[in-house]
């Protein structure tokens, strides 16, 4: 597993997205890319917004990515064009500190993150110059990963590009760390499973250390994805840097209540192995704890014996500092509770039961009851496509990604595949222009793909 990413020779002439960005770059720059770079997203099938407590994850990479086209100069300099004509171009010296804006973020910052993480990881004093032409057909701000996917092949152009060399899981935790210039404080799982996916498998990630083993999905059914077609930015907004802040206040009241040294925990998985209770234990710890009404700061400050100032300095971050209540014991439940859940998904997977399909779907239910009422992740029209798919004949279904907005996934019999897209079709989409402009990007059947790659033209 912890091999680099492959380098693939191709022909273009069997691969027309490929020779669709060598001519858009040949157009742009009057010359031929030395090599192009791709980097898949993801479908999160369980495990949401557990990645950052210290949980495993249960994803595939998708079909969907972002492609990039690369040619090397002595320049010095970076120029970043997009074959989408809403993304402008932007360019960069290689041999200044990048800057990179997180406020309003634009496109180019995510891709600037895998170069500066590349950069900061090798020491290097200065860039090559590149010339890169940018193609994505993942929907942005969908929960399928778009901008991890741009960081993932930032950092891998980057690499190639001066010619160094890295693991796909060295560099999967370069990407996890240096996304956060962004300001979002993430889990690692998008760029895991970017660079670590296997054609045809879907992977539980596990982290400290990272390792992703393979999960054989179930004959007899297969993942469609819907978009609700509400977009979520979560580096332009708090809502996902709050759960995260939730979580690391949660985790410190359970540590100190249980005489742990909670100033050096920050992830409720610690105070589990800590402890060495089970996650059932966790629960009822969770229960006996916390209370259910939202906890104001003074109260957080009494209870932790910490200043209002060390309140604002050791556990928020920039961007979650006008929050005055924090609702930890419902995050909390959550977590432990979708953790347990990954785990019972991938023993359904492996022992591969009679029953594997309704028990997985029973699963994924459970985990959007979770993520709506619990950790209040998902927004009406989400629930309201999840509870379409389900009468549309799913067996489960469930928000997939950060939330407020995106796509939902759901589990459906391959026997009834086609009435189910039908009906999603004609009751979701159809009925609203807008969602009807977008459909043919927005509802489809998704397979376990392979991880990035670096592709040479033969």
């Amino acid at each position: 597993m912890d091999s680099n990413p492959p380098h693939l020779k191709t022909n273009f002439a069997d691969n027309d997205r490929l020779q669709m960005l060598k001519n858009a770059f040949e157009k742009k720059y009057g010359k031929s890319p030395k090599f192009y770079a791709h980097a898949p997203g993801r479908v999160n099938l369980i495990g949401e917004h557990v990645d950052y407590c210290g949980y495993s994850v249960l994803p595939m990479a998708i079909e969907q990515s972002i492609l990039a086209a690369v040619s090397v100069n002595d320049s010095e300099t970076i120029e970043l064009a997009n074959t989408n004509p809403q993304y402008k171009d932007f360019r960069v010296s290689g041999t200044e500190e990048i800057d990179i804006g997180k406020d309003n973020p634009q496109w180019h910052n995510y891709f600037l993150c895998g170069v500066k993480g590349i950069q900061e990881n090798f020491s290097l004093p200065s860039l090559v110059g590149m010339q890169c032409v940018v193609d994505g057909t993942i929907p942005a701000s969908s929960g399928l990963s778009s901008s991890s996917a741009l960081v993932c092949c930032a950092g891998l152009v980057t690499m190639e590009a001066n010619e160094r060399s890295l693991s796909k899981v060295a560099l999967a935790e370069i990407c996890a760390k240096c996304e956060r210039y962004i300001g979002t404080e993430g889990g690692g799982m998008d760029q895991s499973i970017s660079f670590l996916a296997e054609k045809g498998t879907a992977k539980l990630i596990e982290f400290n250390p990272l390792r992703a083993t393979d999960v054989q999905l179930p004959g007899g059914a297969v993942f469609v994805i819907s978009n609700c077609c509400v977009e979520m930015n979560k580096a332009a907004s708090s809502h996902f840097n709050i759960r995260v802040v939730e979580c690391r206040i949660a985790t410190k009241m359970l540590a100190k209540v249980k005489g742990l040294e909670w100033k050096r925990l920050v992830k409720l998985a610690q105070v589990q192995t800590e402890l060495g209770a089970s996650l059932e234990e966790m629960l009822s710890l969770v229960e006996e704890v916390l209370h259910p009404d939202a906890y104001s700061r003074a109260e957080i400050c009494q209870a932790l014996g910490i200043t209002p100032e060390q309140f604002s300095t050791d556990l928020l971050s920039s961007n979650t500092q006008h929050v005055t209540h924090f609702k930890l014991y419902q995050r909390a439940r959550h977590v432990y509770g979708e953790a347990s859940r990954v785990l019972c998904f991938k023993s359904v997977c492996d022992s591969q039961p009679a029953d594997s399909i309704p028990l997985l779907g029973a699963l994924m239910k459970e985990s959007h009851a979770s993520c709506r009422d619990l950790y209040e992740c998902s927004c009406p029209e989400l629930d309201q496509l999840v509870d379409i798919c389900l009468k549309a004949g799913a067996v489960g279904s469930r928000l997939t990604g950060a939330g407020w907005g995106g796509c939902a996934v759901s589990m459906v019999p391959s026997d009834k595949v086609q009435s189910f897209i039908r009906t999603v079709r004609e009751t979701f989409y159809a009925p609203e222009p807008r969602r009807a402009a977008m459909e043919q990007q927005s509802l489809f059947v998704s397979k376990p793909g392979g991880g990035a790659t670096i592709f040479i033209e033969e």
